[in-house]
């Protein structure tokens, strides 16, 4: 019977121990013994030179799940694929997981999706100076005051007139000055 277990890779290299272990598994013969293999991401949304993009992350940087019939030699075929570390558990014993924790890491990007906020995220902090690209201030610089994620708005002090002023915009209506 297949089993979900947790594969400990190194960061950045989740997508290339997913196809070497698949590569691997049809090689050896043993693709039947390895239903499964994905990389748990989530799709955010961040504030780039004033435009929305949506940005596929990693949910869990440096592990891979798989749907394994576990045995010696799919144990070792893990084990031995490059940039794998090794398995989730202890004493280096590989521990598996329930389908429901598997599910749940799996549809994290369904449940993000149906959620009605989505997380935003922008290259600039408070206390940093940016650029107001749009709106009737285009071209002000200003320092950030306020970040509310909740809205997508950004509170930033205008000089106008040789007097701080603060303006609220929205996340894409500013950049981080060079």
């Amino acid at each position: 019977m297949a089993r979900w277990y947790i594969i400990h890779a190194y960061s950045g290299f989740e997508g290339k121990v997913r196809d070497s272990i698949m590569a691997e598994a049809t090689r050896m013969g043993l693709e039947q013994l390895v239903e499964q293999i994905e990389v748990p991401t989530e799709t955010i949304t961040e504030a780039r030179r004033g435009k929305k993009i949506a940005v596929e992350r990693k949910f869990m940087p440096g592990y891979v799940l798989a749907k394994l019939n576990m045995n010696d030699d799919v144990y070792h075929l893990v084990k031995n694929t490059p940039k794998v570390t090794g398995f989730l558990g202890s004493m280096g014993k590989p521990q598996a997981i329930s389908e429901a924790e598997a599910t749940r890491m799996l549809n994290s990007k369904e449940e993000a999706a149906a959620a009605p906020k989505q997380k935003v995220k922008v290259d600039y902090e408070i206390g940093d100076q940016v650029k107001v690209l749009d709106g009737p201030f285009a071209s002000f610089n200003g320092l950030v005051e306020e970040l509310d994620f909740d809205r997508s708005r950004v509170k930033v002090s205008v000089s106008i007139f040789g007097r701080a002023t603060p303006v609220e915009l929205e996340f894409e209506q500013v950049e981080r000055s060079k």
